[in-house]
């Protein structure tokens, strides 16, 4: 799998550089048109270990336009084995574009009840087969964050003073942090509302880690909830297509991006700052857009 991914690359922003900052992006969106931006980096580890543990089929968590759902299934086929799904929600008379995308990888999708999708262990405990290897949603745990350290080891970033991730789980990030340099701070932009546990659980995965660098989290860039896109954010996604040809999501990328801008014009950055946004990839989320309302 890994020999399929495509060099990450380095896009300077030069619309968003101002006040005496710099901003770049890491465009990991580039790297495979399936398995793209950092989920390739949180699954390599898990991956590796099922197949130390001949297990045959990879289970996992995940919403209806989850990036991780399709990269899982696509991943999980390219090195033969079988993967499961476990659905947020009700099944609907119509699968969504992401959900058929992973059926055809052939992934064997299950629905849980919205409450019910928030006891994983017992999910894991009544669909346990000695064939199954379970991954969190998101790639949430210790080789999740491992994995996701390896962004910054394919580049020289040391020279960035901070850098800016959007987050879900908390993996990328506790990831970023445990291979950042001393000098850098790190500030992850929360995609979800009112998402106060995100603190706590990326905090657990640095002291399993044994990590305890300080990070910064944001939670005022959410525009009303996770996958929330009220018309403002969906016209800063097409003048961020317009002016930087960089393709954002509705989920998380767009949110990254806006508080970037907000944070630069505001003076939230010391003057000479240079900052590192990583584009994280996925557009899945924005499939369930009608046609045409974004340019890409």
């Amino acid at each position: 799998m890994k020999n399929l991914l495509k060099p990450i690359l380095l896009h300077k922003m030069p619309q968003f550089s101002n006040n005496g900052v710099d901003v770049s992006i890491l465009r990991l969106d580039l790297i495979h048109p399936v398995v793209s931006g950092n989920k390739w980096f949180k699954l390599q580890f898990y991956l590796q270990e099922a197949i130390v543990q001949h297990k045959k089929k990879i289970a996992t968590f995940g919403g209806m336009y989850s990036n991780h759902i399709v990269a899982t299934a696509f991943a999980t086929k390219e090195l033969g084995m079988g993967s499961i799904g476990f659905i947020r929600g009700n099944q609907l008379p119509q699968l969504s574009s992401t959900l058929q995308q992973a059926q055809e990888y052939g992934m064997d999708i299950h629905y849980i009840e919205r409450n019910a999708y928030n006891y994983k262990e017992k999910i894991i405990l009544d669909n346990h087969h000695p064939d199954n290897y379970w991954i969190m949603e998101g790639g949430y745990g210790i080789l999740g964050a491992k994995g996701a350290a390896e962004i910054l080891s394919g580049l020289n970033t040391s020279h960035y003073t901070h850098i800016l991730c959007a987050t879900g789980t908390g993996t990328m990030m506790a990831g970023l942090i445990l291979n950042a340099e001393a000098h850098q701070q790190i500030i992850g932009i929360s995609a979800l509302k009112n998402n106060l546990s995100l603190e706590t659980e990326i905090i657990q995965l640095l002291n399993e880690m044994g990590n305890k660098k300080d990070f910064t989290l944001l939670h005022d860039y959410h525009f009303g909830g996770y996958a929330k896109h009220p018309q403002k954010l969906i016209d800063f996604m097409r003048d961020i297509w317009e002016t930087e040809k960089v393709p954002t999501d509705i989920v998380y990328t767009s949110k990254l991006l806006y508080a970037t801008k907000d944070l630069i014009e505001n003076n939230y950055f010391p003057k000479k700052s240079n900052l590192l946004l990583i584009h994280s990839g996925g557009l899945q989320g924005n499939l369930s857009l009608q046609p045409g309302r974004l340019p890409f």
